[in-house]
């Protein structure tokens, strides 16, 4: 925790007092401000209370007295309609921000830097990459935002120190400011549109990291859908930018359509790194995560030999195509967060020979989708609710247990991938399915899977995986 002196003597109103507001209130109070914070809901401010936060019920404080109102990004803006807050500060002519804003504001000044993240998809893993990769390379480094730690819970800024954040949509509408040395946004497909109202707003609060970009700053942003595409092209000189593409290969640029990622200039590669054999990278949608990785690193000098280290040593994020063992011959990768078919397509998609656990909750659709990867599949263990659905949509196409149980489904499969001569068999924990039937989040699940992988005679467990 570090003090905000930015509002220094100001007075600051702040609604939404789950951890990042916590955060942001005990921050501006050390930095001199006079702070009135109250959430909706009464547990929250209880536990504002125990944490020494300034309660003040806003419905009656006068907003003209106020500074600032630092909101919540999980508070409604603009859409479905404006918080009452939001009403009320508008109406005062007070401007709304949210603590990542007052972040940025304490940085602008320090020599510090900001490498900023945003994306649909994708950017959880590119934000935990990009630190990676820097750290690897000895900068001075601290990762968090949407991910991770509350921006006030990182170290005080120093000259030299990196911050890399992940933001979301509903942080950037509170950043009126943002100016980050490095910009990435990976893609833009339909999401949060009851907040934002329409895709190209949407879009339009995604686009915002670039706008106040100067000279010296880079802006990596991925061309593979259409919105993406139009924000890169509205981005200019003096900003350095990089499009991304594992789509197609580009003349200038970074690619890696085949996982051979390539830096273009005019047609012709200047750096070249070979993605297909990092374990945690597995994938298209993760050679574009390394593509961003590559380009934030190449900012800050980092060698391509030092980059390519870095990578190969990334054990990737929990729950999300996370190695996490091996037995011999065999992989154990747990990939929980994939709740949907959506999602585990992408884990189907990068491996071959696999022993797949699924079942859960299904969701609408359930696994049809999936189809064209069931070849890649030698059996499949079935959990939960959704084991009879599941079973009927694989008869005739892909071997079967019903298993019931997690553990019996980690036993069965690693029995019959242990005796698999193909290579690389993988024990793929990918359910296609919500955990709520088993177990109380996608986490725990993904924490049970970990624990009885563990306990397997001879297992070797991958360095992290039971953090």
């Amino acid at each position: 925790m570090f003090p905000a002196h930015t509002y220094n003597k100001k007075r600051v109103a702040v609604f939404g007092l789950a951890r990042s507001g916590i955060s942001c209130a005990t921050a501006l109070r050390l930095g001199g401000a006079e702070i009135f914070a109250w959430d909706d809901s009464t547990p929250a401010i209880d536990k504002a209370k125990s944490n020494g936060v300034n309660i003040t019920d806003l419905h009656n404080l006068d907003f003209t007295s106020l500074d600032a109102l630092v909101l919540s990004p999980g508070v409604p803006l603009t859409h479905p309609q404006p918080h009452w807050t939001v009403v009320k500060a508008k109406q005062a002519g007070v401007e709304i921000i949210g603590d990542t804003e007052i972040f940025t504001r304490e940085i602008a000044q320090s020599g510090a830097k900001l490498v900023a993240i945003t994306g649909t998809n994708g950017k959880s893993t590119t934000t935990a990459l990009v630190g990676h990769v820097l750290k690897s390379a000895g900068l001075d480094v601290d990762v968090g935002g949407n991910i991770g730690l509350p921006v006030f819970n990182l170290r005080q800024p120093l000259p030299g120190r990196i911050y890399v954040l992940e933001l979301s949509s509903f942080q950037l509408d509170l950043m009126p400011n943002a100016k980050p040395d490095v910009g990435i946004l990976t893609n833009i497909t339909p999401d949060h549109l009851d907040r934002h109202g329409t895709l190209e707003h949407y879009a339009e609060v995604k686009g915002s990291l670039f706008s106040r970009m100067t000279h010296g700053c880079s802006a990596l942003i991925g061309v593979d859908d259409e919105q993406s595409r139009m924000i890169a092209s509205q981005v200019n000189p003096p900003v350095c930018v990089q499009r991304v593409s594992v789509q197609h290969t580009l003349d200038d640029g970074i690619t890696a359509p085949d996982g051979i990622l390539e830096m273009m200039q005019r047609g012709k590669a200047t750096q070249s790194l070979d993605l297909r054999n990092f374990g945690s990278l597995r994938g298209k949608h993760n050679w574009q995560n390394a593509c961003m990785a590559f380009g934030a690193a190449f900012h800050f000098g980092v060698s391509v030999n030092q980059i390519a280290k870095a990578m190969q040593s990334f054990a990737g994020l929990a729950h999300r195509m996370q190695k996490i063992a091996q037995l011999g011959a065999v992989s154990f990768v747990n990939d929980s967060k994939a709740t949907n078919a959506d999602a585990a397509e992408k884990a189907l998609s990068s491996y071959e020979n696999i022993h797949w656990i699924a079942g859960g909750i299904a969701k609408a659709g359930g696994i049809a989708l999936l189809q064209p990867y069931f070849p890649r599949v030698r059996r499949a263990y079935l959990i939960g609710a959704a084991a009879s659905e599941f079973a009927e949509e694989l008869r005739g196409k892909v071997e079967f247990a019903i298993c019931g149980s997690l553990e019996q489904a980690v036993a069965e499969a690693t029995k019959d991938a242990s005796s698999n001569s193909a290579p690389g068999p993988i024990v793929l924990l990918s359910p296609a399915c919500a955990s709520f039937d088993q177990y109380k989040n996608f986490e725990t699940r993904g924490e049970a899977f970990v624990d009885l992988v563990g306990r397997i005679p001879k297992i070797v467990m991958q360095k992290g995986s039971l953090q």
